[in-house]
């Protein structure tokens, strides 16, 4: 069976000052949520430590040998705390892990009316001391809208939904490949970028000098066939009776050539110098190709705005 390419990973915090089958409980909870929601959890086997939780740092190197072995799969991290739990252990398991992923924290609510030796959790406190420890790893998380909230309640699977959409976007950024096409024009100061923090962050981008994609460009036959078909594209995506042939052939002629930069570079969207030297060096708009892209969840922004994208 071909495993998940979208998992997140449990760590149930645990402190052996507080009961056990808390963990226990805590477990079919998520496995249920998580069910519900359609998604997939990486977690440690009760077989694995004490219930499948994490206090020791034994416990913890376990959790993040795991988390290592899916780490292709697993987009981010949900550390539950049943009871109080034990700080170091969640944070030991994140820094082993290494996988800088989102982190959500989300501890147990008391039952006011059993806070006996036998149900007691105390994750209230449990979760201001594991925060305090990531903070000080230096490991990103995020909070849940209430400070302690059951697995089940309706506001913590808003926040699990949101946090798991989160999720996407991170893994989705951290691969980007973005086109830069010509340079920025000298007014539009607000699109200025450093390709050097977006490498940092996993977002490559592409350049390519707008004389070169124009040159090509006007190179390509009037009637090559991938031109004639391009032509047609554009009058099937919108009303062109009264675009000029000329300037529809132009329009058709960069757009075959976008189109080829895109794919030859693997691309996920562009950012494509416009005003105005597309139109005084080529003669049309670069508009009807940037829509056209967009519309294909190949995003296009003007004047080079690579961050704006």
């Amino acid at each position: 069976m071909k495993p998940p390419d979208f998992s997140i990973g449990v760590i149930f915090g645990n402190r052996d000052f507080f009961p056990d089958k808390l963990v226990a409980e805590a477990r079919v909870d998520v496995v249920k949520l998580f069910a519900d929601l359609g998604l997939n959890a990486v977690m440690l086997d009760p077989a694995d430590s004490k219930l499948g939780g994490v206090e020791t740092h034994t416990e913890a190197r376990k959790c993040a040998a795991l988390f290592r072995k899916h780490r292709d799969s697993i987009a981010g991290v949900l550390v539950c705390l049943p009871n109080f739990g034990d700080e170091k252990g969640v944070a030991d398991t994140l820094k082993l892990a290494g996988l800088n992923v989102p982190a959500l924290v989300q501890g147990y609510p008391d039952d006011l009316d059993r806070l006996d030796v036998i149900r007691r959790r105390d994750a209230f406190c449990g979760k201001i001391s594991v925060c305090n420890n990531l903070r000080q790893a230096g490991i990103p998380f995020s909070l849940t809208t209430k400070h302690v909230v059951h697995p089940l309640d309706a506001s913590f699977r808003a926040d699990l939904a949101h946090f798991v959409s989160v999720c996407r976007v991170v893994r989705g950024l951290r691969q980007v490949r973005i086109g830069a096409v010509g340079a920025r024009p000298g007014a539009f100061i607000t699109v200025r970028y450093s390709e050097k923090i977006l490498e940092r962050n996993g977002i490559s981008v592409t350049t390519v000098d707008l004389s070169e994609i124009l040159g090509q460009a006007s190179k390509l036959e009037a009637t090559h066939a991938r031109v004639t078909g391009k032509i047609d594209e554009i009058k099937a995506y919108a009303n062109a009776t009264a675009v000029p042939p000329a300037k529809l052939l132009q329009m058709a002629r960069l757009g075959v050539v976008l189109d080829d930069f895109v794919a030859t570079n693997h691309l996920d969207a562009t950012a494509i110098q416009c005003w105005t030297s597309v139109q005084a060096n080529h003669g049309c708009n670069v508009c009807t190709s940037m829509s056209m892209m967009s519309e294909n969840l190949l995003p296009s922004a003007c004047e080079v705005d690579v961050t704006g994208v």
